[in-house]
């Protein structure tokens, strides 16, 4: 799509999950993530297991900096998750570049929507083209655990 942003160079967008590095992931995740912080690897696992998983890799190293799955019926609905991109690379355009692609891997799918939650990252999301919802008074919310 033309608003995608180009990623910084010297980094690629993968889908390809087998890409992911788990151990990374879940450091990341489990310790730093406020939405996530105390993870348990074996949910973190079987939560990779049911999703859509996306990465951002330096392209000479291989090494992973971003991170994000999305968890879908691949007709309807979508839900971003876990959307995480290392310190050490913020600020350089690779989050809203990442969620982009993303948006645009789903294009064909022809979902209706795609939800996400976040607590302080509303200026990634929105140049993504994610806004507030307009009729939250519909939704509802079953807190399970």
């Amino acid at each position: 799509m033309s608003d995608t942003p180009d990623l910084p160079d010297g980094y690629e967008f993968s889908a390809d999950t087998a890409r992911v590095d788990v151990d990374r992931v879940h450091r990341w995740l489990s310790t730093d993530a406020y939405w996530a912080v105390g993870r348990p690897r074996e949910k973190h696992e079987q939560a990779m297991a049911g999703s859509l998983n996306f990465g951002v890799y330096e392209r000479t190293s291989g090494e992973q900096v971003a991170y994000a799955r999305v968890v879908t019926d691949q007709a309807l609905f979508a839900w971003l998750a876990d959307v995480y991109v290392d310190p050490s690379v913020r600020g350089k355009g690779v989050g809203t570049a990442l969620v982009c692609r993303i948006r645009d891997h789903l294009k064909p799918y022809g979902l209706r929507r795609m939800l996400l939650a976040t607590e302080d990252a509303h200026g990634v999301y929105e140049k993504a083209g994610f806004r507030p919802l307009e009729h939250p008074d519909r939704w509802m919310l079953h807190s399970l655990g």
